[in-house]
């Protein structure tokens, strides 16, 4: 942080005459929305770079997830942050459409349509507004892929957490020449996952959070079989495992007017796509307004590089699904078109925090 906040000698109008530094200053108060599915990480993720730029901060967190964020603010305060600096406010949307009228940045991680409402009133005041935001995030299979390691890392990236990250992969783009092999393997891997509610780590892939996001992951399976879509695996909600349990799920024929095809599921629900060469699946991954995360698997990395150069995605993972770029906080990360605007992690994710 001292690095990228220190002020910085630039050339002025009349060299040796005049000179010109360039200086970063807080913003002020920041305001952080955080949601849900990562109740520590995705709150701090934000908070910490606003506090070491300067800021005071107001978190408000997901009402399912409040005494996270407490927890975490008392134990920052144990470790010397001055008491008051980081203040949590509790609430549902109200309280959120609140805190930014009072804020001087506010930082959002959430659903498209909100992301809107809070951009819209942040561009009214002419604060800065970052938003990271939903996506439908692609996983292309190309034809000198690993098909062993594409299919164990593919079940990772699109069933961890149930499918509830942003980061997850709902469409698995293949080329058809290994279409087949992958799915044999792919589906092999997501019929013996092992639902549980045990906390021994003996699960695989735990419970949806809530009935809202069952009713979300049952009416986009529902929505695409109505329209013609077929079930390659799962598509059962397991009431034998607990009351929100939903089966790994993989789709194929999903037309792209169903909803699992334009808008983020968020649960575990993947559909399939097949393509006849690499530009077709660039093109396959770019259409959709949405563009966080992506994936690339090929034994060729310096080919997947060139691909990854045209694939419009704020993050593109070659050979693994996303924890490579989620983890890599030096470098920024954020989406493009309605998966958001303004970056986390890294140099942007501080310097966002305060003004030139």
């Amino acid at each position: 942080a001292g690095a990228y906040l220190a002020p910085r000698t630039v050339r002025g109008m009349l060299p040796v005459l005049t000179r010109t530094t360039v200086a970063r200053i807080p913003v002020g108060v920041v305001g952080v929305i955080s949601p849900w599915n990562y109740p520590l990480t995705l709150a701090l993720a934000d908070v910490l770079p606003a506090l070491v730029a300067g800021n005071a901060v107001v978190l408000k967190p997901d009402p399912q997830t409040t005494l996270t964020a407490l927890w975490a603010a008392a134990a920052l305060e144990e470790c010397g942050l001055p008491a008051d600096v980081l203040q949590v406010v509790a609430g549902g949307g109200d309280v959120g459409a609140a805190l930014v009228e009072e804020v001087d940045h506010i930082a959002f991680t959430g659903s498209t349509a909100t992301g809107r409402i809070i951009a819209g009133r942040a561009g009214e005041r002419l604060i800065g507004a970052t938003l990271e935001l939903g996506g439908k995030n692609p996983l292309y299979v190309a034809a000198d892929a690993d098909l062993d390691v594409a299919a164990l890392g593919a079940v990772r990236a699109c069933f961890s957490n149930s499918g509830q990250l942003c980061m997850s992969i709902e469409r698995l783009v293949l080329h058809e020449d290994v279409a087949d092999a992958f799915l044999d393997l792919f589906l092999e891997r997501v019929s013996s996952l092992r639902l549980s509610a045990a906390l021994d780590y003996t699960a695989d892939v735990g419970s949806l959070t809530s009935a809202a996001q069952l009713e979300r992951v049952e009416g986009h399976v529902h929505d695409a079989l109505a329209r013609g879509a077929r079930i390659l695996a799962g598509g059962v909600h397991r009431t034998d495992v607990g009351p929100l349990f939903y089966a790994p799920t993989v789709l194929a024929d999903v037309p792209p007017h169903a909803l699992c095809a334009q808008e983020e599921t968020f649960g575990p629900v993947v559909s399939v796509v097949r393509v006849a060469s690499d530009d077709e699946a660039v093109a396959v991954m770019n259409e959709t307004e949405f563009g966080l995360n992506a994936s690339i698997w090929s034994a060729d990395t310096r080919r997947a590089r060139t691909l990854a150069a045209r694939v419009r995605a704020g993050t593109v993972n070659i050979n693994d699904g996303y924890a490579a770029a989620w983890g890599s906080v030096e470098a920024p990360m954020g989406g493009f078109g309605a998966s958001g605007q303004g970056r986390r992690h890294g140099r942007e994710g501080i310097e966002q925090y305060t003004e030139a």
